[in-house]
């Protein structure tokens, strides 16, 4: 075992000291110490490599639910959409090999977007690791396909590795960036019976802003006529809703949201304003300040911020490197930085009464560009209540979301970042109706997206999970069919759809099913479903609807 290994596990023998250990298996070892970080649901799909693990949690099913979806791919999106709701870490369980494969497209979506999701991942019987002998879903190298999902990994090699491990993965999530990680567990360990102790969380440090670069970016920010604030992913945290607020207010400054950044800010605060203003911005701004951002365009090059100066503030040195050109590069929590930062500034008087016009300008637009898209939307908004989660998929309403949504309440917005995973929103808000605490989620989805997800209507009625689905058909993959209408001179491949009957669907699973033809009746449909609090299916029929695109990618 290595040395990092052992002095992991010599400190977790130092914090269980005195706990009373007690003959049990590995698999009831990784059942309670998952409950003693405060685990109550995990998301996953039994199978002979875990019989361990779920025997050891069908003893603690009093404290830890088995939440069982119809595919392996969903266990990961729902313990994403779970994280995400609720802030709490969300834990998935699949086999090896095409378990672990088919879990993989939502942990990339959880790397992408940040969230603290841990994966626990069966291997074939440890001793046959790597010996190509072809053991029931062995496959080549799985380790090193769990790693490049993941910030960081291990295999226990002894089954009394197990409980520090598992404490060793939470910290891990919790400390730094907060990104995915994962257990791999081979069903030998997983029966063994030992001396074991489930043990205790790992502390973690609270995250401190460096005085000095505090002082460099107050002292910018002072000096700043113009100062522009702009809201990555990293500030999703609640905190940050109220001190992005405050530290707007104390400069008079606007708060440009990223498509990943948007519930950073209340959408109906003075200063916020959406990702493509920053195009107008830039030309009069002479300081921008990012927090929790990667800074890039999908193309991989940094913001145009015209000849204004850059301070980027992230707790992931990547993020601060090039292709990006910093003036003042701040590697540390950007939440500690920003409360650091509204402790010591004085209120000042900067973009003035321009915001105003700034954001009716920007509302035009939007409604000039995608006026359809935008009755689907404001209908969606009028429905949910400020703090209802809305999980935006890859569709014609859902990209406009990425701008047009005003998202009122933190962890109330859901998307799949960098990673752009078709298909995930369904699953992904099954898991976030799961850990909402009761707060209604709807889900925005296609018929192109819902097919990667249909069996999960199964997972909502078995559970009772309240989601509503609204479900925007119009028998193609609209982007793509655009792209080929517009520059491929109508060549039409692959983007047609052939749909089953949503409404006999949606009745054969025993959920509700709702037909609207308009943004009224979407309106008046989800409202119905929220109040029902049964989980349904709201269809809307639709045609092709304007691009979107104008407004997300900028021109060159």
């Amino acid at each position: 075992m290595p040395a990092a290994r052992d002095l992991i596990y010599i400190h977790y023998r130092h914090l269980t000291r005195g706990i009373r250990m007690a003959q049990m298996t590995g698999g009831d070892a990784l059942a309670r110490a998952l409950i003693s970080e405060g685990v109550d649901t995990v998301f996953g799909i039994p199978g002979v490599q875990l019989d361990g693990l779920t025997d050891g949690m069908y003893r603690k099913r009093d404290e830890l639910e088995l939440v069982v979806p119809r595919h392996e791919q969903a266990t990961s999106y729902m313990a994403d959409g779970y994280y995400r709701a609720s802030g709490r870490p969300g834990v998935a369980m699949v086999v090896p090999g095409p378990g672990v494969l088919n879990a993989g497209a939502g942990m990339a979506t959880a790397y992408a977007c940040s969230s603290q999701v841990m994966l626990l991942a069966g291997t074939i019987p440890s001793p046959l690791v790597g010996s190509g002998l072809g053991a029931l879903h062995e496959i080549p190298r799985q380790t090193d396909t769990v790693q490049g999902l993941t910030k960081w990994s291990a295999r226990p090699k002894r089954v009394e590795e197990i409980p520090d491990l598992v404490h060793e993965g939470f910290r891990q999530m919790r400390t730094g960036r907060p990104r995915p990680v994962a257990l791999e567990l081979g069903p030998d360990l997983l029966h063994a019976v030992a001396d074991l102790k489930p043990g205790e969380p790992f502390g973690v440090r609270e995250p401190e802003a460096p005085e000095r670069d505090v002082a460099e970016l107050a002292r910018l920010l002072g000096a700043a006529e113009r100062p522009v604030i702009h809201a990555g992913g990293g500030m999703r945290d609640p905190r940050a809703f109220k001190l992005l607020a405050r530290l707007a207010e104390l400069l008079d400054a606007p708060v440009v949201m990223s498509e990943n950044g948007r519930g950073a800010i209340d959408a109906r605060d003075p200063h916020a304003l959406p990702a493509f203003a920053l195009w107008e911005l830039r030309s009069t701004a002479d300081l921008v300040v990012s927090f929790g951002s990667r800074f890039l365009t999908p193309f991989g090059q940094q913001l145009n911020i015209g000849d204004a100066r850059l301070a980027l503030v992230n707790i992931d040195a990547a993020d601060l490197r090039p292709p990006r050109r910093p003036d003042l590069a701040v590697n540390a929590d950007a939440v500690a930085v920003l409360e650091a930062l509204v402790e010591r500034l004085s209120p000042r008087a900067s973009w003035g009464v321009e915001l105003v016009r700034l954001r009716e300008d920007c509302g035009v637009r939007i409604r000039k560009q995608a006026g359809p898209q935008m009755e689907f939307v404001d209908a969606i908004r009028a429905a949910l209540p400020e703090d209802g989660v809305y999980v935006n998929e890859l569709t014609q309403i859902g990209y406009v979301s990425t701008y047009g949504f005003p998202v009122q309440a933190p962890r109330s917005y859901v998307w799949p970042g960098y990673q752009g995973t078709l298909g995930y929103a369904m699953p992904t808000a099954l898991g976030a109706a799961v850990g909402a605490g009761g707060r209604p989620v709807v889900a925005v989805t296609g018929d192109g997206g819902i097919g990667w997800s249909l069996q999960e209507f199964a997972t909502a009625k078995k559970y009772g999970i309240p989601l509503v689905t609204v479900l925007f058909e119009d028998s193609r993959f609209g982007n793509v069919w655009r792209i080929q209408r517009d520059t491929y001179g109508g060549r039409f491949i692959g983007s047609d759809l052939t749909n089953p009957d949503f409404e006999l669907l949606t009745r054969a699973f025993g959920l509700d099913f709702a037909l609207a033809e308009d943004a009224a009746a979407v309106e008046k449909h989800v409202s119905a479903a929220i109040a029902a609090r049964r989980p349904a299916v709201v269809k809307v029929p639709v045609d092709v609807f304007p691009s979107p695109w104008p407004l997300i990618h900028e021109k060159h």
